[in-house]
């Protein structure tokens, strides 16, 4: 009877201390937390939006891929009508008899970006007839070594994969910016084992799958952004993969993300993500489109919000996060 009791001494002594180490453990990981995945997925996206919004104006400035006749073109007309004064880039247009053209990134600073790399693309099915105008037409897109280097603190990330851009209501930002013979355009991303490095030279794999429908209200482009992914029993994610630290995490929408052409793709006016990294017991909580006391802000014309805002609790225990567009 004694040694009953004794047993069950130790073993409550244990599973109480069990307890207490798994509590302590919990909040520590609450206090440590800094919203690392949860950054990396927002800036490799928001690099890759604005990277497809130069293939979208490259391929909708050139005619073969386009799809329309010569005489229609005005080299830069969609840089001029969006207000685009430099670019950053040239374009190799050796293979356009076949499909194919190239961005050459030159390492200009522009919007506080260094941008260096390629981005090759290719019109698949292009020997069959296939045009960037026609619904259903997809894009090959091979990244090359394509950088991005913020100038303000020195943070990169460096891409290198292929994605595909599917046009799926037919039509171009030629039709949308230019000849406004359509009120909106819709294009899919989907690319799978994107591979990123960051500035620390760690890596990660995203597999991003995207929709996005363009509009171009009182002549400001504006985005909107849907998760269209699945991975296990989750939906309408937008990007998973493993993190720069090798743990699998998912990025799921659940309030479409919006940007515009005034305040740029890095910078959501609105928009709400939860992220998920695997082996820990709570989810970081996205908000963008916040001012700098981390409150949301209504979008404003030429007004541009002050940051995003990122927010992850266990039980008690809330912390939270602001973080500026740069």
């Amino acid at each position: 009877m004694k040694t009953n009791k004794v047993i069950f001494s130790l073993t409550a002594t244990l599973l109480i201390g069990s307890l207490i180490f798994t509590s302590c453990k919990k909040k520590q990981e609450v206090k440590n937390e800094d919203g690392q995945s949860s950054t990396d997925s927002r800036n490799v996206q928001s690099e890759n939006d604005n990277a497809t919004s130069d293939v979208n104006t490259v391929v909708g400035n050139n005619t073969s891929l386009h799809g329309r006749s010569a005489s229609t073109n005005s080299t830069n007309d969609i840089n001029t009508a969006l207000g685009i004064t430099s670019t950053g880039y040239t374009i190799d247009t050796t293979g356009a008899y076949i499909g194919t053209i190239k961005i050459n990134y030159d390492g200009t600073v522009i919007n506080n970006r260094k941008r260096e790399g390629s981005i090759r693309l290719t019109i698949v099915n292009y020997a069959g007839g296939q045009r960037w105008k026609q619904a259903g037409c997809v894009l090959k897109v091979d990244y090359i070594d394509y950088k991005v280097t913020r100038s303000s603190d020195g943070k990169s990330v460096k891409l290198n994969g292929t994605q595909n851009i599917t046009n799926i209501t037919g039509g171009s930002w030629f039709e949308l910016i230019l000849l406004k013979t359509q009120a909106s355009l819709a294009t899919s991303v989907t690319g799978t084992n994107l591979n990123i490095t960051f500035e620390d030279g760690k890596t990660a794999v995203y597999n991003i799958n995207r929709k996005f429908t363009y509009t171009f209200p009182n002549n400001v482009l504006t985005c909107t952004g849907e998760g269209i992914g699945s991975d296990n029993s989750l939906n309408n994610l937008e990007n998973y993969g493993t993190t720069r630290d090798g743990d699998a995490f998912t990025s799921q929408v659940s309030t479409p993300i919006v940007w515009n052409w005034t305040c740029g793709a890095w910078a959501p006016v609105q928009g709400y993500v939860i992220v998920q990294v695997a082996g820990k017991d709570f989810s970081l909580k996205c908000t963008f489109g916040v001012n700098s006391a981390g409150n949301v802000v209504t979008p404003v014309a030429n007004s541009c919000p002050y940051g995003w805002k990122i927010e992850w609790n266990i039980k008690a225990d809330k912390s939270s996060k602001v973080i500026a567009y740069i």
